[in-house]
């Protein structure tokens, strides 16, 4: 073979091979196009009614006429060719892996909706390549502000802490929606309940069609807080006291969105406003500001307990049923929290089992899974929520008839929080104790959907955190009605005991 001839072979090879890259680039880059369309991506996405509210949206129906497509927000932008291509294959490989193996009816598709989960499939770069301008001349002043807070801090902060719903449409938010659900609208009292003994009643709000059952909870003695022995005991919990309370009722169920709506419709704010401080004599029964968002998550009201207020709503709600009863309501004291969601026991919870029979502690139960029969009877946690409350008969009550002491939402108390306060009490059995008269956040006891079941424990102490509970509410001064950034807390009211209010009418 001449050197000609072997000349010719290796130029005619690096032709070959170079057309051969081209060609297989070419066909790449077709792959690449064709499997970003949003025809290629609903093909194999099964999630209910995704293109429906995607072209129902502010991203497809915008007054420019320009569509965003679902890699526009699902993928990194693609002048980012590494990351996008490498995130592009990993989201193909986990959707194909999910489509081909998994039950589409056991999906949840709520829990996927949520900010949180969110972070694992929007990319906040995709946001900012589109939206170069963050201040353009239609930004409202709101707007501004919260756009400003996120420059200033873009780790603590993300575009979708805002604007959840630009992309799929989920319907306007309105705070009153879904009140004649569970409520006969041709019911309406005109008078409080009569409570003739110490003993149940229904209490029936004047001028609405709500009522509510009100527990009587005989006083007695108990050990407030947890042994040193107890699973997962935090430091907070201790030393052990031996505490009195004495007899008041407890709601049988957290407070409602039918019970708060008929507050906020008897006393809500229209305007926006915001009061930085508020006067209890003349302000005692003024109600809260509209909501920035919807305050159920799409969850559902009726029955389903209220989320999202502020402790100063909870309380300013227990002084305006107190003024529409003639009965003394407000939040419950730490103390008397802890006596009703004992229940008489003394164990960690109401029921039989160990903390540690309950969480997937270890490599076998991670495997197999723990013992969940006994807890999903009477908590709804984050082992059997779907990421979201639940109504309250979904769960067995504790020994006084109370449903969800434990679990759905963690509820506010009337004291301040002092991670000490139990080595604070005097010697003895401590009758009817209170916390610090004031302080910087609230107790807040019983966990909630979220958490796991060593959270759930009926000594578990938790409170407030005002902070990081408006990290997004834009407004200056901060809402004192609503929290941006919790969805897990509620409360439950007390109505307070004395024998003259069985002789006393309401005026």
């Amino acid at each position: 073979m001449t050197d000609k001839t072997i000349k010719r072979k290796h130029y005619m090879l690096f032709v070959a091979g170079g057309l051969s890259v081209i060609l297989f680039l070419l066909l790449f880059d077709k792959t690449v196009d064709y499997t970003s369309t949003n025809d290629f991506c609903n093909s194999c996405h099964v999630h209910p009614h995704a293109e429906t509210s995607w072209k129902l949206s502010v991203h497809h129906n915008t007054p420019s006429g320009v569509s965003v497509k679902c890699v526009d927000c699902h993928l990194p932008p693609e002048d980012q060719t590494a990351r996008f291509l490498t995130r592009k294959a990993y989201h193909g490989f986990h959707d194909l892996y999910a489509y081909l193996t998994m039950d589409i009816e056991q999906i949840d598709w709520a829990a996927k909706r949520s900010v949180e989960a969110s972070k694992h499939f929007v990319y906040e770069d995709g946001c900012l390549k589109c939206h170069t301008n963050m201040f353009p001349s239609t930004l409202n002043e709101q707007g501004s502000l919260q756009h400003i807070k996120y420059i200033r801090d873009p780790e603590n902060n993300s575009c979708m802490q805002c604007h959840h719903d630009v992309g799929h449409y989920r319907g306007e938010p309105n705070l009153l929606a879904g009140l004649e659900e569970t409520v006969d609208p041709t019911q309406i009292y005109t008078e409080p309940a009569k409570v003739k003994a110490f003993e149940t009643f229904e209490e029936q709000i004047p001028g609405t069609a709500v009522s509510f059952k009100m527990i009587a909870i005989p006083g007695g003695q108990f050990k407030m807080g947890s042994p040193a022995d107890e699973p997962y005991r935090e430091r907070d919990e201790g030393p052990v006291r031996d505490v009195e309370v004495s007899n008041f009722w407890m709601a049988e169920i957290e407070v409602s969105w039918d019970e708060y709506l008929a507050f906020f419709t008897a006393t809500g704010s229209q305007g926006r406003k915001e009061a930085v401080e508020v006067d209890e004599e003349t302000d005692g029964v003024s109600g809260a500001t509209p909501p920035w968002g919807a305050p159920d998550q799409g969850w559902g009201k009726g029955t389903r307990p209220a989320i999202t207020m502020s402790h100063h709503a909870a309380e300013t709600y227990c002084r305006w049923l107190t003024q529409e009863t003639g009965r003394k309501y407000r939040l419950p004291t730490e103390a008397e929290w802890e006596y009703a969601a004992r229940g008489g026991t003394q164990m960690p919870y109401f029921f039989e089992g160990s903390p540690k029979d309950f969480e997937a502690d270890g490599f076998i139960k991670k495997l197999f899974g723990s013992n969940k029969e006994v807890i999903n009877q009477y908590v709804i946690s984050h082992l059997n929520s779907p990421n979201k409350t639940q109504q309250p008969d979904a769960v067995e009550a504790n020994p006084f008839g109370l449903k969800n002491m434990l679990g759905n939402v963690a509820e506010f108390c009337l004291d301040y929080y002092d991670p000490q306060v139990y080595g604070k009490y005097p010697k003895g059995v401590v009758k009817n104790p209170r916390g610090p008269r004031n302080g910087m956040e609230h107790v807040v006891r019983g966990g909630s959907f979220r958490n796991s079941p060593k959270d759930l424990r009926v000594a578990a102490r938790d409170f407030t955190k005002t902070d990081a509970w408006l990290v997004t509410d834009p407004q200056i001064p901060k809402s004192i009605w609503w929290y941006s950034d919790t969805k897990s807390v509620g409360f439950r009211v007390v109505c307070e005991y004395n024998e003259e209010m069985f002789t006393t009418e309401k005026n």
